[in-house]
């Protein structure tokens, strides 16, 4: 199993932290660095300026937003990312939610599989540099009765075939994710709960697609904080759990909030997302269950961290994504440096 590093969003207070904990990374052999965009900081750029001061470490995208861009303009990013990298960036992609895709981009929430799937294909054949014409619901290009003609890109990617990932949840987008993509980027994974909640259902993808899920990296993200009391590390992240569970969208549609439910916390996930939505962040915070943290982020010392490893190996995680946590840029090293010492203890390495 590999590690990688997630350094969350740009513009948080953080950033010469952050650039300290992707270098440190590097240094210890980590696999990957991503960077994630919402409506502040753009992953592009954040991707650029890390892959710029780091040597080996790969650069991904977790996520660039569907909805942010036309494919064609994926595809021209990937292709100069990769190239500036020498070869070392991966493509995430999603479509978001529906309050960021309607809200800030002003494009309908509509039929989010199909869209990921014509996405996915335009971006693919713009970057095997043919020029490019297709025809599908969503896209078309060239526009039909005008001057438009197929064009090819003309930047040469560093490699052949860039890794797509893409951000999935529901069972159908993970089946999708399992046909058209390399690999799943995935939250809140439990290694209890993994193979019914996401694995299963990539490998029901792969298998329609008439592949196993060899060379498929299922790539979860998960906090890591380093420490004895791991009752108040888990306190740390109930308000970000309530975030996601009670508050990433709205009452009928939060895709968080769904997938706590499959995993058992059908009571407790109404009650977060009522005490959210009506204002008590703090009774919200409260109300996520101390279980449902351990479950889904790194916590303790590194021996218990090493145990907590190889239950996601064994579960079938290839790259398991960390985000360091700490008050302060040491904090976030040494969480950092205790993930390749948990995974050497668990003989992961």
């Amino acid at each position: 199993m590999r590690l990688g590093i997630n350094l969350g969003y740009w513009g948080a207070g953080m950033d010469g932290d952050n650039l300290a904990v992707a270098q440190e990374a590097d240094r210890l052999g980590y696999d990957v660095c991503w960077a994630a965009e919402a409506y502040g900081s753009d992953a592009p750029t954040v991707l650029a300026w890390v892959a710029a001061q780091t040597e080996s470490i790969d650069v991904g995208s977790a996520i660039f937003q569907i909805p942010a861009r036309q494919p064609t303009m994926t595809a021209m990013t990937a292709a100069t990312l990769d190239t500036l990298s020498g070869g070392r960036f991966r493509l995430g992609l999603g479509v978001s939610g529906p309050q960021v895709s309607e809200g800030w981009y002003g494009v309908k929430f509509d039929k989010p599989l199909a869209r990921t799937r014509e996405y996915v294909e335009i971006v693919r054949k713009a970057m095997t540099r043919e020029r490019l014409s297709y025809e599908g619901e969503h896209w078309t290009l060239p526009l039909p009765g005008g001057p438009g003609k197929p064009i090819k890109l003309t930047v040469h990617p560093e490699r052949e075939h860039i890794p797509v990932y893409i951000a999935a949840i529901g069972p159908k987008n993970l089946e999708q994710t399992g046909e058209i993509a390399d690999g799943a980027l995935l939250v809140f994974a439990a290694a209890e709960h993994i193979e019914d909640t996401a694995i299963s259902h990539i490998r029901a993808g792969r298998e329609k697609a008439g592949k196993t899920m060899e060379g498929f990296d299922v790539c979860p993200t998960l906090p890591i904080a380093l420490g004895d009391d791991v009752q108040g590390l888990a306190d740390m992240f109930r308000p970000y759990t309530a975030l996601y569970v009670g508050g990433m969208g709205s009452r009928k549609q939060n895709f968080y909030n769904q997938l706590a439910q499959r995993m058992g916390y059908e009571k407790e996930a109404a009650e977060i997302q009522e005490k959210y939505l009506s204002g008590d962040k703090n009774g919200a915070a409260a109300a996520v269950p101390h279980e449902l943290v351990d479950s889904t982020a790194l916590l303790g010392p590194v021996e218990r961290i090493a145990e907590r490893m190889q239950a996601y190996a064994a579960a079938g995680v290839t790259t398991l994504t960390l985000a360091p946590a700490g008050f302060t840029r040491d904090e976030r090293l040494a969480a950092l440096r205790a993930g390749t010492d948990a995974l050497e203890r668990a003989g992961l390495a």
